[in-house]
């Protein structure tokens, strides 16, 4: 592709740019910066951030430099978009802490090295020391109180009432547009499709100043066919940290996508070709699963790199020819004084493994004889595990024909 727009658009990895005509004429003429914003909340980014990264890397393999914006001064207000509630408020030790986490994970996508290698920045350096008066008469009267209540990321919080506190936010994240627009030469944000509204009002605060040259680029929202958030697990979110999920774990989410995701994780997720993205998304019935596979393969290879990918490939495949190997299986760790004399109920353990979500759930997958223990299927409900089943060091636990879990005890 001659431009990164050409690039974005063949990918189907844009949902909406702020003046499009203006910002197809500068890609094809300039190299610029480009900056993705990530608050670091979290001590790991996850899946959610999956699809800005994949953007921003193909905005350097195409000569522009991006920027990482590290929220630290953001982060201790906390972004309301789709909240229902007001945020965690975290000590500026927190953060830290999760700055740097989260710096050798972007390392994945892009390249801090050669005429546009990537630059890190956090914007604590110019808001945490910002005179708020000054702020406020300087910037604030470039922005409509009204439009900002009318913005979709503010409604959620409405109902139970947004603060003063977090209506900043806006106004903040603005700010460092404006920053990086003056110093950085940086022309473009990239997000999220739910950060429209606040990438939006950057755009408009650097138009009102400077008259024009910014513009923001949203990415789709990785969304199963029921129109859920992709990325959440039994155990919670999908992280891209592997002390929070396991490479297996990762392979595993998606490995088991549905047929109609594969399109959108191959051509958004992976580096292949479009031509070869539209041959295995157009296989049918147990064809797929050769595409899903290679999906899982490419994205956790991305993540965690090849030989974890390996691993992760070949275990899945021992386990689903029943040649168990339990080396890289999600492991859960059973307190041996949950044991009461000497033996547990398999319902209590799958509710604390998360393969059931109730004691009432967990009756049913039995029932339905969807569980196993060691590869023997558990047909009593009243099923217990004694301590003596655990003399070769763990106990497989079996749901369906695609979950594995390690059973040991601590």
């Amino acid at each position: 592709m001659n431009t990164v727009y050409e690039e974005l658009k063949s990918r189907d990895l844009i949902k909406q740019i702020a003046f499009e005509d203006e910002f197809e004429k500068l890609a094809k003429e300039e190299k610029f910066s480009v900056y993705l914003g990530i608050d670091p909340t979290a001590d790991s980014i996850h899946i959610g951030h999956f699809m800005p990264l994949m953007i921003m890397s193909y905005f350097q393999k195409h000569g522009h430099r991006p920027i990482l914006l590290m929220g630290g001064g953001t982060a201790l207000i906390g972004d309301p978009s789709g909240k229902s509630d007001m945020r965690k408020m975290l000590t500026k030790e927190d953060i830290d802490n999760n700055v740097e986490k989260i710096k050798k994970q972007v390392s994945k996508f892009v390249s801090f090295e050669g005429e546009n290698g990537a630059i890190i920045v956090n914007n604590a350096d110019w808001i945490l020391n910002l005179n708020y008066m000054d702020f406020i008469r300087t910037y604030g009267v470039h922005f409509n109180v009204n439009r900002m209540l009318d913005a979709e990321c503010f409604k959620m919080r409405m109902e139970k009432g947004l603060t003063f506190f977090e209506l900043n936010y806006m106004l903040m994240q603005s700010y460092d547009f404006l920053k990086l627009f003056e110093t950085e030469n940086c022309r473009v944000q990239i997000g999220g499709d739910d950060q429209w509204s606040n990438m939006l009002a950057g755009v408009d605060l650097i138009r009102k100043i400077h008259k024009s040259g910014s513009f923001c680029v949203t990415c789709p929202l990785l969304l199963n066919s029921d129109g859920t958030k992709m990325g959440k697990t039994v155990k919670g979110a999908l992280w891209l940290d592997p002390e929070k999920t396991t490479p297996y774990e990762f392979y595993q989410y998606w490995r088991n996508i549905e047929d109609a995701s594969v399109n959108q994780v191959l051509r958004s997720l992976t580096y292949l070709p479009m031509d070869e993205v539209n041959r295995l998304s157009s296989l049918k019935d147990e064809q797929i699963n050769e595409a899903k596979k290679i999906a899982a393969f490419e994205i956790t290879k991305l993540i965690h790199g090849e030989e974890e990918a390996l691993k992760a490939k070949q275990t899945a495949e021992e386990l689903f020819e029943n040649r168990q190997n339990a080396d890289n299986m999600p492991t859960v760790e059973l307190a041996k004084d949950s044991f009461v004399d000497g033996v547990i109920g398999l319902l209590d353990v799958m509710v604390v493994a998360n393969v059931a979500k109730s004691k009432g759930e967990g009756k049913t997958l039995i029932a339905g004889g969807g569980v196993s223990l060691d590869d023997e299927k558990v047909t009593d409900i009243f099923k217990k595990l004694d301590l003596a089943d655990f003399e070769k060091g763990y106990v497989v636990l079996k749901k369906g024909k695609k979950v594995f879990i390690k059973l040991v005890i601590k």
